[in-house]
């Protein structure tokens, strides 16, 4: 359960979620939903090494790993998995609606403005 703090949003449909790679969706900071077997997944987008997008990463079981120093996080839980990251990424409950995938962001992430 998401408290008042945070709202659910529409960041894109589950085709456009392909196998084992990222889909970014341009909040600021920016998020990515992944998709591993049959789970979605959301976590911030960038590493926290060094500023790059982890949806750039290979995603194999539940794991991101990111492409510019090879740092690894689990998505299920955001945790560093491996030097140089030490850190955490965060995430973000996440889940499939007719088709769409609705992620429950917190307040203060700015949407993209809609076109």
């Amino acid at each position: 359960m998401t408290d008042t703090l945070t709202r659910w949003v529409r960041v894109c449909s589950v085709a456009e979620v392909p196998e084992d790679e990222g889909f970014v969706f341009a909040t600021v900071p920016p998020v990515s939903v992944f998709r591993s077997g049959d789970e979605l997944f959301c976590i911030d987008d960038t590493c926290t090494h060094e500023t790059f997008s982890l949806a750039e990463g290979w995603v194999e079981d539940c794991v991101v790993e990111c492409t510019l120093h090879m740092a690894k996080f689990d998505l299920r839980t955001g945790r560093a998995l491996c030097p140089p990251a030490s850190r955490a990424v965060r995430t973000h409950p996440v889940r499939a609606e007719d088709g769409d995938v609705l992620v429950a962001l917190p307040a203060d992430y700015t949407l993209p403005k809609e076109s």
